[in-house]
Order: structure tokens, then sequence, then C-alpha cells
């Protein structure tokens, strides 16, 4: 058993992404996010905050709010993904939740969220291979 797992380990090593930030939930954050569409690449970027975090070695999701147009989004990313190609923490937030799902029901100046100054780490960029 102990075997099988240790290969799993390195498997999962390969593909994962080294120097990632620490994002915590509460976070403001910008995700970088490559696109393709009719045979060209692009990177859009997606700003929100962050309201969930589930942490799952590889599989780890970070799930992201923001309000288009009045609208809610939320998006849920795999940080390993090949599609994610650069994390920028903009802002971080003060927040006693573990998941900040409570923002749903919330409009305007009530889904602000208290700063935290604390220093920002860098901008997270893929390595282009």
């Amino acid at each position: 058993m102990n075997n099988f797992q240790n290969i799993i380990k390195k498997i999962e090593y390969k593909f994962s992404k080294n120097q990632l930030p620490e994002i915590k939930v509460g976070d403001f954050i910008r995700l970088g996010i490559s696109i393709q569409e009719s045979g060209k690449q692009r990177v859009q970027p997606f700003e929100g905050t962050v309201i969930a975090l589930h942490k799952a070695g590889l599989n780890t999701t970070v799930t992201v709010r923001k309000i288009l147009q009045g609208i809610g989004v939320e998006r849920v990313f795999p940080i390993h993904a090949s599609c994610v190609t650069s994390i920028h923490i903009l802002r971080r937030s003060q927040v006693s939740r573990a998941k900040l799902y409570y923002l749903r029901n919330r409009i305007g100046k009530a889904t602000r969220l208290k700063e935290k100054f604390d220093k920002l780490p860098p901008i997270w960029v893929a390595k282009s291979s």
C-alpha cells in the first residue's frame, strides 16, 4: 500500500506547480487563464474574491467570485491546471470564516471585507516550456 502512495506522489510531483503564492480565503486575486479561440491562444484575467479553498494536493481548487454587470459570477479553478498561467494577489482581507458563501446573499457595499495590510507575495507566472 505504501509503495502505491509513493508512486502517486512521484507522478503528482511532475505535474504540480512549484512556488505558488499562499492563497487564503478573503484574498482578492487576479488569475491569468489561458483560452484557446479559433486557433489562437490568449490569456484572459479573472479578478475576484476567494470565497472557498479546497486543499487536496494536485486537485487543489479555489473558488473565485466577482460581480459582472450586477450579476455574481463564480468559477472554480484547479490551481495546478495548465490553463492557469499566472496568480497575482492584489489585496488580503481579514476574515473569520473558512468559506465566504454568505457573500452570495449580499449586494453592493455589504460585500466589502475589512482589508488586512500584510506584505503581499510576488506575482506567480508559469514558466513557459
